[in-house]
């Protein structure tokens, strides 16, 4: 396990509310670590890369689709991005260099998700 996993293990996973995790790298268009078994499709994360550059207003009016699920957009801003459906959600936080994304399901807190996210 690389840095990286464990800081998403250490700081997202063990807050018992947030799902699965991964960070993209922005500048590499990758994934550049996830937690166990979570998988993020390469189109999936150019496509987050790009909502966030580019398409916030499509996103905030039609949601995003993610692995195959539709989201609708609870909130849209340059930072994050926060999204749900009956399953759970999906929230994505942009810094300079990456976009971290976390899930949750339901029986989780998407309140103690977003601020676990956010903090890191």
């Amino acid at each position: 396990m690389n840095q990286l996993q464990s800081l998403l293990n250490d700081s997202l996973i063990r807050t018992k509310h947030v799902e699965n995790a991964a960070i993209i790298n922005i500048n590499e268009r990758k994934v550049c670590a996830s937690t166990f078994g979570f998988y993020v499709p390469p189109e999936n994360g150019i496509n987050l890369i790009y909502t966030f550059y580019n398409n916030l207003l499509q996103v905030r009016r039609e949601g995003l689709y993610f692995k195959q699920k539709h989201y609708k957009c609870v909130r849209a801003d340059e930072h994050s991005i926060y999204l749900q459906n009956p399953d759970g959600g999906l929230i994505a936080v942009k810094t300079n260099a990456f976009i971290l994304i976390a899930t949750y399901r339901v029986g989780m807190y998407p309140s103690v998700c977003v601020e676990a996210v956010e903090k890191l």
